[in-house]
C-alpha cells in the first residue's frame, strides 16, 4: 500500500527525474537518528530486486575505487530512482553507506595520527638519549676524516701542478713573445738594409745631363749617404751595432781560452778539473752564456755560478765520461748525446758573425739544446745524488764504527792516530752531505746510521744463565800462568782403538788453539751452535765408537776406560777438595768400577741412576731440560745411554770452559805471545819451516807483479812497493780470498791454527761473488743502477745453495720486480750458468773472475794500508768501490773479513816474528844467488 507521504510528483513529470531535489525536511529525516520511528516503506517487488541485491553475486566495493561510490554514479541512480519513483528507503542506505565510509575513514586517518604521534615520541627520546658512538660510526668517521685528508692532498697536488702548469704557459708565452719580438726586429733591419741598398741603386742608375745643355762648369757628384729617418731608429742601430760588439769581444775571450773536448781528454782529470775552476774561465763562461741569452741577468749569483758549472760540465762528460759517470745505462747515454748536441750548436755560433743572418737560427738552436741538457743533466743528478748521499751516509757510519773500535786502546796510541783522519774525514763528508740533502735532512740520516751501526755492532745473542752452578773459585783463575791446562786434557799413555774417535767429537779445543783464538778476539767463547744442531749425529757417533771399543776389547777392560773418561770430565767441573768432587771420585772409582765389572756386579741402572742424581747439581741452568731429558726419558740401550750422557757432560765443560775464559781473560792475554812462540818451536823442534818460505816466495813474486801507483817512477817505487808489511799481505790475501779448497800443503807453519778460518773465509768468497754475480745480471736485465742496494733479496740468496734450482733465485728476484718472459729466460740460463761454475774447482765465468779480483784489490789495499790516514781513506771508499764494482750488499761482510784478516795478521807477525825475518832473509838469499 501507499505511504499517504509520499509525493506522486516524485515520479510523475520526467523532467524532474533529470535533476533530482530533496527537501529540507526529508534530509533532516534521513541524517536525523529518530527516523526510523516515521515509519518504514517497502519498494516494489520489481524495484526492490533492482535495489537489493543477492550478496553472493554482489561485487565488493572499495571506498577508493568503487564505481558506485563516485559522483557520478551516485548522481545516476538518483536520476533513475527518480524517474522510476524510488522510495525514500534508497536514499537512507545511501547516506547510510556513506556515513559509514566517512567514519571508516576517520578511523584510519586517527589510527594514522596515533602511529605517527608514536613515531615521534620515539624519534625524540631517540634524539634525547646520549648518543653512544658505535665502532661502525667510529669507522665511519675515520674513512671521512682519511677521505678528507685525500682529498685536501689531491687538491694541494692538483694545486701544485696548476701552478707549474700556469708557469710553464707563462714561461712560453714570455719565450714566443720574445722571439716574436725578436723576429719583428730583424725584419725591420732588413728591411731598413733594403731601402738603404735601394737608394744607393737609384743613385748610381740617375742618368747625367746632356752635353746639350749649357754647361758653364762641371758639378762633382756627391755620393748618397743614408741617414736615419728618426732618433728611435738611429738609437736601435746604435744598440744593436754595440750588441754585435759585445757579442764578438765574449766570442772571442771565450776561444782565447782554447777550451776543447780534444785538449779536455788529452788534460788529466785532476788538471781540467782545476783548470775549469779558475776565476778568468768561469768569468768568460758567464759573459758567453749571457751574450747567447742562455741566462738572464736577473738571476742570483748561486743561480748563474750552477749554470756556468753545467754548462762546463758537458767538456768533463765527453772528456773523461770513465770519471764523472759512475755506469753505461741509458740514462748517461742520453746525458752524453745532449751534451755532444750543446757543444755543436755552441760551435757554429762561435764560428758564425754575430750580423749574420743565420746568427738568430743558430742562437735559437744552441738555447733549445742547452735547456735539454739542462733537463737531463737534473735528472741524472737527482738519481747520482741519491746513491751518493746513501754512500757518504754510509761511510760515515763506517768511520764512527772505526773510532768505537779503537777509541779505547790507550797503549799503542792508536786513538791518536786515528781520532785527527777521522775527524777529518767527517767534517768533508758532512759538508758533501748538507750541500747534496740539505742541513737538516743530512743531520737526520748521519743520526739514523750511527744509531743503527752501533746497535748492530752491540747486537748480541740473547743472555742465557750459563754460569755453573758449581764454579771455581774467580779469584784462582784471574791470573792464570800461561802454562796452565784450561782444556784439562790428560797426557794419559792408554791407546784403545775408541779413545782418538771420542776425543775427536769433544768440542773442547786444545790449549795452543785457545790462546789463539783468544789473542785475535778478546770476547771469544766457544760457540756450541753447530754442536748442538748436530746433536742426533754427534750422539750416533759417540755410540758407535763405544759399542767398536766394547766388540774390539772385552767389557771388563773398555767398561772401566768409559768410566775413567767420564770422571775425568767430571772432575774438570769441580776444585779438589770440594764434597762433590770427593763423592764422585770414589762413586766413579775406575778401580772400584774393573772390580764390579769383573764380579758381575757392575749395574748400569745404578750407574745411570747416580748420573740423573749428580749431573742436575754441577750444570748451568740453560742445560737443565738436556739433563731432565736424560733421566725422564731414557734409551733401552745401555750404550746410547752412555753416549747420550757423555754429550752432556761435553756442553757442561763448555760452559765451565766459557765461565773460565771471562773471569781469567786479562791474565791470559799477558801470555800469549810467549806460549805462542814456546809451542810453535816445540812444534818445529829443530827443522825449518820450508812451506811458510815457499809461501813467502810466492807473495814476493805477487808483489813484484803489482803495477806501481805511478808508472813515471816505478824504478823509484819498487823498493817502497816490496817492503815486508806488503810482501806477507800479499800472501795472507792469496791464502784467504780464494774459490777453492785450501790444501794443507800450502799453509805455512805459522797460519797451521787459521786453516778452518781461512777455508770458511774461502766459501764466503765464492758465495759473495756468485750472489753479486745473479744480483748484477738481473739489474743489468731490468735496466737498474748496479749500484742500488737489493739488500732483503741479497739475504735471501745468501741462504740458499749452489745446489738449488735457478727457479729459486728467479722466485726472490720476481718478489721484488717482474719479469717478462724473454728476461727471465735469459736470467735462467745465466743463474744456471753461474750456479754450475760455482760447483767447479776453477772459475771461468768472466763476471765470477772480474768480481774475485774486485775483491782481492780491495782487501789488499785496506790490509796493506802503512798509515793511518791511508787506512781511513780505504775505509770510507769500501762502500763506493764495491758499490760501483756490483757488491754493494756485501759492503758489510767484507768488512768483516777484512777485520778478522787484520787481526790473524797483528797476532800471528807479533809471535812469529823471528821466523819471519829468518825466512825473508833466506828467500832473498836464495833469488840473489838465481840471479
Amino acid at each position: 500500500m501507499r505511504n499517504p507521504d509520499y509525493s506522486p510528483s516524485l515520479g510523475a513529470d520526467p523532467s524532474d527525474s533529470i535533476h533530482p531535489t530533496i527537501t529540507e525536511e526529508v534530509q533532516d529525516l534521513i541524517m536525523s537518528s529518530d527516523g526510523e520511528a516515521l515509519g518504514t516503506f517497502d519498494p516494489p517487488p520489481h524495484i526492490a530486486a533492482r535495489i537489493y541485491r543477492s550478496t553472493a553475486n554482489r561485487r565488493k566495493s572499495s571506498a577508493a575505487s568503487s564505481r558506485r561510490n563516485s559522483m557520478s554514479s551516485h548522481h545516476s541512480s538518483r536520476s533513475a530512482r527518480s524517474a522510476h519513483g524510488g522510495p525514500q528507503s534508497t536514499h537512507i542506505a545511501q547516506h547510510l553507506r556513506r556515513a559509514s565510509i566517512i567514519q571508516s575513514r576517520k578511523d584510519k586517518a586517527a589510527d594514522r595520527n596515533a602511529h605517527a604521534e608514536k613515531v615521534r615520541l620515539r624519534a625524540a627520546m631517540a634524539k634525547a638519549a646520549p648518543r653512544v658512538t658505535t665502532n661502525s660510526e667510529e669507522r665511519a668517521l675515520a674513512a671521512k676524516q682519511a677521505r678528507e685528508r685525500y682529498l685536501a692532498q689531491v687538491k694541494a697536488n692538483c694545486a701544485e701542478e696548476v701552478k707549474r702548469s700556469k708557469r710553464v704557459a707563462e714561461e712560453q708565452r714570455e719565450k714566443r713573445a720574445a722571439e716574436h719580438l725578436k723576429l719583428k726586429e730583424d725584419l725591420e733591419e732588413r728591411h731598413a738594409e733594403a731601402e738603404r741598398r735601394k737608394a744607393l741603386l737609384d743613385l748610381k742608375q740617375r742618368r747625367t745631363r746632356t752635353v746639350s745643355l749649357p754647361t758653364v762648369e762641371e758639378k762633382k757628384v756627391t755620393t748618397y749617404v743614408w741617414k736615419p729617418r728618426n732618433d728611435l731608429e738611429a738609437a736601435g742601430i746604435i744598440q744593436r751595432a754595440w750588441q754585435n760588439r759585445q757579442r764578438r769581444r765574449g766570442i772571442q775571450q771565450f776561444l782565447d781560452l782554447g777550451l776543447t773536448v780534444e785538449l779536455v781528454q788529452k788534460t788529466s782529470f785532476e788538471e781540467i778539473g782545476s783548470l775549469l775552476a779558475q776565476d778568468n774561465v768561469l768569468s768568460c763562461t758567464a759573459k758567453l752564456l749571457k751574450l747567447c741569452n742562455l741566462t738572464h741577468g736577473d738571476d742570483d749569483e748561486v743561480a748563474g755560478k750552477a749554470a756556468v758549472r753545467t754548462f762546463l760540465s758537458t767538456f768533463l762528460i765527453l772528456g773523461h765520461p770513465a770519471h764523472v759517470l759512475s755506469k753505461e745505462g741509458e740514462q748517461e747515454q742520453d746525458l752524453t748525446d745532449k751534451a755532444k748536441a750543446l757543444l755543436s750548436n755552441l760551435n757554429r755560433v762561435l764560428e758564425d758573425h754575430p750580423s749574420s743572418t743565420s746568427f738568430s737560427t743558430h742562437l735559437t738552436e744552441l738555447s733549445g739544446s742547452y735547456r735539454a741538457f739542462q733537463t737531463a743533466f737534473a735528472g741524472w743528478k737527482t738519481q747520482d745524488s741519491s746513491y751518493l748521499v746513501s754512500h757518504m751516509v754510509a761511510q760515515f757510519a763506517e768511520l764512527d764504527a772505526i773510532w768505537q773500535t779503537v777509541k779505547n786502546d790507550k797503549e799503542g796510541m792508536v786513538a791518536e792516530d786515528y781520532k785527527e783522519g777521522i775527524q777529518q774525514n767527517q767534517a768533508l763528508i758532512l759538508v758533501r752531505l748538507k750541500r747534496l740533502a740539505g742541513p737538516e735532512k743530512a743531520m737526520k740520516m748521519i743520526r739514523d746510521a750511527i744509531r743503527a751501526s752501533r746497535k748492530s755492532r752491540a747486537k748480541k745473542k740473547p743472555v742465557v744463565n750459563s754460569r755453573p752452578r758449581v764454579t771455581p773459585n774467580e779469584e784462582t783463575h784471574r791470573n792464570v800462568p800461561p802454562d796452565f791446562n784450561l782444556t784439562g786434557a790428560t797426557t794419559s799413555e792408554e791407546s784403545l782403538p775408541a779413545k782418538k774417535h771420542l776425543e775427536s767429537h769433544s768440542p773442547l779445543p786444545d790449549n795452543r788453539t785457545l790462546m789463539h783464538e783468544l789473542a785475535i778476539n778478546r770476547e771469544y767463547k766457544l760457540d756450541l751452535d753447530t754442536h748442538i744442531s748436530k746433536q742426533e749425529v754427534i750422539i750416533d757417533t759417540i755410540r758407535s765408537s763405544m759399542q767398536q771399543g766394547l766388540d774390539s776389547a772385552n767389557a771388563e777392560v773398555m767398561i772401566p776406560y768409559i768410566a775413567k773418561m767420564i770422571l775425568e770430565r767430571l772432575l774438570r767441573l769441580l776444585t779438589p777438595g770440594n764434597s762433590l768432587h770427593v763423592l764422585i771420585s770414589e762413586a766413579l772409582d775406575p778401580q772400584m768400577v774393573a772390580t764390579q765389572v769383573k764380579n758381575g756386579a757392575f749395574s748400569y741402572d745404578q750407574f745411570f741412576s747416580f748420573m740423573n742424581t749428580i749431573l742436575p747439581k754441577l750444570c748451568a741452568p740453560v742445560r737443565d731440560p738436556d739433563v731432565k731429558d736424560l733421566a725422564e726419558k731414557p734409551s733401552q740401550d745401555p750404550v746410547q745411554q752412555l753416549a747420550r750422557i757423555y754429550y752432556v757432560i761435553d756442553l757442561l765443560l763448555v760452559d765451565h770452559m766459557n765461565f773460565i775464559l771471562m773471569s781469567s781473560t786479562p791474565g791470559l792475554l799477558e801470555g800469549t805471545v810467549g806460549y805462542e812462540q814456546r809451542e810453535f818451536m816445540r812444534r818445529l823442534g829443530s827443522q825449518f819451516p820450508e812451506k811458510t818460505l815457499h809461501w813467502w816466495k810466492s807473495a814476493v813474486t805477487k808483489a813484484k807483479e803489482e803495477p806501481p801507483r805511478k808508472p813515471s817512477n816505478t824504478s823509484a817505487s819498487e823498493a817502497l812497493r816490496i817492503t815486508p808489511d806488503r810482501i806477507y799481505m800479499h800472501g795472507l790475501v792469496d791464502l784467504a780470498i780464494a774459490t777453492t779448497d785450501l790444501p794443507l800443503t800450502e799453509i805455512p807453519e805459522t797460519l797451521e791454527l787459521d786453516c778452518q778460518r781461512l777455508n770458511r773465509i774461502r766459501s764466503d768468497t765464492l758465495r759473495i761473488i756468485a750472489t753479486s754475480s745473479i744480483l748484477l745480471t738481473a739489474k743489468n736485465l731490468l735496466r737498474r743502477d748496479v749500484r742500488s742496494l737489493w739488500k732483503n733479496e741479497s739475504q735471501r740468496m745468501w741462504e740458499l745453495t749452489f745446489s738449488s734450482p735457478a727457479a729459486a733465485y728467479i722466485s726472490i728476484i720476481e718478489s721484488r720486480y717482474a719479469l717478462p718472459p724473454t728476461t727471465k729466460t735469459q736470467l735462467v740460463g745465466t743463474i744456471t750458468r753461474l750456479l754450475t761454475e760455482a760447483q767447479k774447482p776453477q772459475l771461468s765465468h768472466p763476471v765470477l773472475k772480474v768480481l774475485l779480483k774486485k775483491i782481492q784489490s780491495h782487501v789488499f789495499a785496506r790490509l796493506a794500508a802503512a798509515s793511518s790516514e791511508e787506512r781511513i781513506r780505504t775505509t770510507s771508499m769500501a762502500a763506493e768501490v764495491l758499490g760501483s764494482s756490483g757488491m754493494p750488499e756485501f759492503v758489510g761482510r767484507v768488512g768483516d773479513i777484512i777485520h778478522e784478516l787484520s787481526g790473524v795478521a797483528d797476532v800471528d807477525r807479533t809471535a812469529h816474528g823471528q821466523w819471519y825475518d829468518e825466512v825473508a832473509k833466506k828467500a832473498a838469499e836464495g833469488a840473489v844467488e838465481s840471479s
